[in-house]
């Protein structure tokens, strides 16, 4: 992933996280505030990564790993 690409997606979050001020409830602010960033975080680890599987507890077993 490059500079920009990280950039445009953050900054598709930038409007609501702008949004997050007007929220006068610290609580309610906590809980939006991680919803977005975990949307962006998982963003981020798809677009390096690669999309993540359905089942999260499936482990791809890569052949001759350690040998």
């Amino acid at each position: 992933m490059t500079r920009e690409e990280y950039l445009s997606m953050a900054d598709k979050r930038y409007d609501e996280l702008q949004a997050l001020n007007k929220i006068d409830n610290f609580y309610d602010y906590e809980s939006e505030f991680a919803k977005i960033m975990n949307e962006l975080s998982k963003e981020v680890l798809e677009k390096n990564l690669s999309k993540l599987p359905a089942d999260r507890r499936k482990k791809k077993h890569l052949p001759n790993l350690g040998k």
